[in-house]
């Protein structure tokens, strides 16, 4: 149970050029307590976290820890107090191996001779605690899967013996799996009076682990010290957005007719080590959704119809045509967009405007006389944030500075701009908040109802289910089952995937129905 104030935070705000993150921001974490933090993208929830951390200084206000006023002058700072953060973008040096990682500038050192063989012991014994003994010590970080990356820096956490653990977006590139592991490790922790501060726009998961809740929004305090399994939804997004969101899901508009001839199909297609045997079609204005585990092969599919990855069989076709596999420039100029899981690393310049963004995939159409017209791309890169309301309303600024929504609606404009046929969305809504998703959600429905085909991934089975018309459910690399979204409900996609990981090599399932899905908030 929570005990007495560990951490409280009174009146903080932070000033940046132009910008006012935090206008004066009430905190307080209790020893032992979960203690949720949320708001939409931009609400300041990523700047108070980096205050805590002592990776940014207060224009005012006061911290107290453990009852006395402190000054957070470095993150050195705050680990010394015992504050520890994991944010959602790792800060791992790739180039070093797990247990380098895990004790980075805290190394293990007899007569100033380091001790790899302690270190690598050491780190053993943290990730077995996370539930991932098969995560070896000596492994090159950079060579990992982004959710093993995310438990080593979760046990470089742990191994600071931290009395108060930030964790930013933990779960986001986790199955279900790993996220009851991890609520294992955190009700370990509170158990021994460590507190955890816990960002998520997964609301089920708040429900789950939270105790208490602070609302953000429009970087002030609005709600704090709300139960988090008593608060209602409406209540809780009510407060994030400042309006009621009744339905985060568009109305899903009259299926396309069967006779209709399909736009994408992929015949065959296998991907040594991932996937085989993956038969898809869909047709102009069909969203299809695929279900499945991280790890079940989902991402490789797209990435291997976009022409990322060469598939070692089987064909891709666009409007009958066949595609030449491996190549994404062909696949680009017959009409196919990806929007991929990792915007960051994949999909953006981060330190580029947000026009050169939207236009980087159309440059040959600004060419004048062999130079860029520069004031072309912004006119048009300025159309098409309008339309999709990207915040704040300046194509100029730098693409890394906007909230994780906005960057993903940037991702969006760019093959809006292209005049795409075939969209693939990979996790569209990873980092982003509810207001915003039911802004994506409403965006990509209506590229479907202007003839756009699309294909979406995402971890989150209501939101295959809640914008999906159809439904491929993959697991161990193969469809094991394809089914009209309304015939699936999540109990049901789960046993298939469920069946399917235990059956591998079974002959397709047909998905009968079992309840009518309803497209609820939480």
């Amino acid at each position: 149970m929570a005990g007495s104030p560990l951490l409280e935070m009174h009146g903080i705000v932070k000033t940046f050029p132009g910008v006012r993150a935090l206008g004066g921001v009430d905190l307080d974490v209790r020893a032992g307590e979960v203690h949720c933090l949320l708001g939409q993208n931009g609400a300041g929830k990523s700047t108070l976290i980096k205050v805590l951390a002592g990776a940014h200084q207060p224009d005012e206000g006061v911290i107290t820890w453990r009852g006395e006023q402190v000054s957070l002058g470095d993150p050195q700072s705050a680990m010394r107090l015992g504050i520890a953060t994991i944010y959602q973008e790792l800060d791992l040096v790739p180039g070093l191996t797990v247990a380098d990682n895990i004790f980075l500038g805290r190394e293990s050192s007899r007569l100033g001779i380091t001790r790899p063989a302690a270190a690598n012991r050491a780190a053993t014994e943290l990730l077995t605690r996370l539930g991932h003994p098969e995560i070896r010590p000596t492994a090159e970080v950079g060579s990992l899967s982004a959710a093993s990356q995310q438990m080593v820096s979760m046990a470089r956490a742990l191994s600071q013996d931290a009395r108060l653990i930030i964790m930013d977006e933990p779960s986001a590139v986790l199955d279900n799996e790993e996220v009851e592991r991890l609520f294992g490790v955190i009700r370990d922790l509170t158990a021994h009076d460590v507190a955890v501060v816990y960002i998520s726009h997964r609301l089920e998961e708040i429900r789950e682990i939270g105790d208490r809740i602070t609302v953000l929004k429009d970087g002030c305090t609005v709600a704090t010290g709300l139960p988090a399994r008593d608060t209602p939804t409406r209540e809780v997004i009510t407060l994030m957005t400042g309006r009621t969101i009744e339905y985060v899901f568009p109305e899903r508009r009259t299926a396309p007719r069967s006779e209709e001839a399909p736009l994408l199909e992929v015949e065959g297609l296998g991907l040594r080590g991932h996937f085989e045997g993956v038969h898809l079609s869909v047709r102009p204005g069909e969203i299809v959704g695929l279900a499945g585990l991280v790890g079940s092969g989902r991402s490789e599919i797209l990435e291997s119809v976009y022409g990322a990855r060469r598939p070692t069989t089987g064909t891709v076709r666009l409007g009958g045509k066949r595609l030449r596999a491996g190549d994404v420039g062909s696949a680009v100029a017959a009409g196919i967009g990806l929007a991929p899981e990792e915007r960051k690393s994949q999909a953006l310049l981060l330190d580029d405007s947000v026009y050169r963004n939207i236009t980087v995939s159309s440059l040959g159409r600004f060419a004048r006389g062999g130079f860029l017209s520069g004031s072309a791309e912004k006119a048009a890169a300025r159309e098409q944030t309008e339309s999709l309301d990207v915040r704040p309303a300046d194509v100029t600024r730098i693409v890394r500075t906007l909230s994780g929504g906005n960057q993903q609606k940037v991702v969006l404009a760019r093959w809006l701009l292209r005049d795409c046929r075939v969209l693939l969305l990979d996790e569209p809504t990873r980092g982003v908040d509810v207001g915003a998703r039911s802004e994506i959600y409403a965006l990509v429905r209506r590229l479907a109802d202007r003839g756009v085909a699309v294909v979406m991934v995402s971890s989150e089975i209501p939101e295959v289910l809640g914008l999906a018309d159809r439904v491929l459910v993959i697991a161990d690399g193969r469809v094991v089952a394809e089914a009209p979204a309304g015939d699936l409900d999540e109990h049901r996609v789960l046993d298939l995937i469920m069946e399917g990981t235990s059956h591998a090599g079974a002959p397709i399932a047909s998905a009968s129905t079992t309840r009518q899905h309803e497209g609820d908030v939480a």
